[in-house]
């Protein structure tokens, strides 16, 4: 596969561990993987880059992942990008509010494999 039809995974995770598991597991599946470690880097990277697809945390320092959610929804040309809220918030009223705002999907980090993810991925980049 060569680096034009490599699929780009928008990664917004602060835990280390979990982020390194994540581009491990996409990077072997192919994928290019870009890194954000909060919400703030990742609304930065967003305006140089279109990605295929985003995995969003909801708890991250300086902007929260809801406020990226809000500001990929309202912006015409990154509106359309599917985005997976990977997360522990777990209450029903977040997972509500998410998917209100726009979230593709909602899944909580202790309920699904890095495996489940990647095929929900996939899922939504066959659409």
């Amino acid at each position: 596969m060569d680096n034009n039809s490599k699929k780009i995974v928008l990664l917004v995770e602060d835990d280390t561990f979990v982020s390194d598991i994540y581009t491990m597991k996409l990077t072997a599946e192919g994928f290019n993987v870009v890194l954000a470690s909060n919400g703030m880097e990742a609304l930065k990277k967003l305006e140089e880059l279109v990605p295929d697809i985003i995995l969003l945390d909801v708890i991250m320092p300086y902007v929260s992942g809801m406020e990226v959610l809000h500001k990929i929804k309202s912006q015409e040309n990154l509106k359309k990008i599917p985005v997976i809220l990977l997360t522990n918030v777990s209450e029903k009223e977040k997972i509500e509010e998410a998917l209100g705002i726009g979230a593709d999907d909602y899944l909580i980090k202790s309920h699904f494999t890095p495996s489940e993810v990647l095929a929900k991925i996939n899922s939504f980049l066959k659409k």
